[in-house]
């Protein structure tokens, strides 16, 4: 059922043992409004966990509390008044914890292509970011957003609007951050925060990049990441698919990823295209110009179902 803003705060103030999550492979927004909603629930005298079916990747450990963050155990079970998901737009998104909580589920999103899955659901497609949902929330229960809250928002927040350059960024957005900065999030030291990268990773991104191809008269872009390329399996490879996406001419942007022999995580990226259509043909979802999906077959496989319907996209 879809609510309000408003009636999202009430079925908050009521609850009093509450549940977190957000999607799997997991960003700056869905981390960044998890442990801002964390802190000022907990403020609120609230019990409050936060479950994630992925590991929180070393760019984001300067984000206050992450170390709260679990990760379901099988066969754990937990028992409470809500399940809050967080800018994840389908149940398969949240992976384990999906089948580790019962509760009625309350969802907080703002992806276009959100399958409405959550027993409530409150989604505002023009944010550019969860974030801005959470901050709305948080202005309107009248909680405090400390300097924590603000540094945690401020990343979720620029993470997915690119800093302010991408399209999805509005004057409401700018007003948001300013707010956060106000708050006592620092830009400064978050940008630096996220550029941080092991020699490790560079060298990861060296061999990335050597993967690139081009098809459909250089319209689209493609990178493969196979398990042979990362010295960790939990390595972070955010930010590699706009090396892609940067080459003149190029309209999508294509990164595969391959988890195991038969599971495939794909980025989309594009200038004008809608590439959330192409990752909900594969069970996925996202932005109009930022989206992805899983596949469970193998990469050569992978390549051959999507580029298809990449292209068929800009035709």
């Amino acid at each position: 059922m879809e609510i309000s803003l408003p009636q999202v705060a009430e079925m908050l103030h009521s609850a009093n043992t509450i549940v977190l999550t957000a999607h799997v492979h997991p960003d700056g927004d869905s981390l960044g409004s998890m442990l801002a909603l964390y802190e000022a629930l907990q403020a609120d005298g609230k019990k409050v966990y936060m479950l994630l079916d992925d590991v929180v990747p070393a760019t984001y450990h300067f984000l206050p509390n992450w170390k709260k963050i679990s990760k379901p155990v099988d066969n754990d079970r937990f028992t409470t008044d809500l399940l809050v998901v967080l800018d994840a737009s389908d149940i398969e998104r949240i992976g384990k914890v999906q089948n580790t909580v019962k509760a009625p589920i309350l969802n907080l999103d703002h992806h276009i292509s959100n399958t409405r899955f959550a027993d409530y659901y409150y989604i505002d497609s023009k944010a550019a970011a969860t974030g801005e949902i959470i901050l709305a929330l948080l202005n309107l229960m009248n909680s405090k957003v400390t300097a924590d809250i603000g540094t945690c928002l401020y990343t979720a927040i620029a993470t997915d609007c690119g800093f302010f350059r991408y399209a999805n960024t509005t004057a409401s957005t700018l007003h948001y951050a300013a707010d956060l900065v106000d708050a006592g999030a620092q830009p400064q030291v978050i940008s630096e925060a996220l550029e941080q990268r092991s020699i490790a990773n560079l060298i990861t991104l060296t061999k990335v990049l050597q993967t690139i191809e081009t098809h459909y008269e250089g319209k689209i872009a493609i990178m493969t990441i196979s398990p042979d390329l990362l010295n960790d399996p939990d390595e972070n490879t955010e930010g590699f698919i706009n090396y892609a996406r940067s080459i003149e001419g190029v309209e999508i942007a294509i990164l595969f990823r391959a988890i195991d022999e038969r599971t495939v995580r794909i980025s989309f990226r594009s200038h004008r295209a809608d590439v959330s259509q192409v990752a909900l043909t594969f069970g996925g979802g996202g932005h109009i110009r930022a989206a992805g999906c899983t596949i469970h077959d193998t990469l050569e496989n992978a390549i051959e179902q999507v580029l298809p319907v990449a292209i068929a996209q800009i035709r």
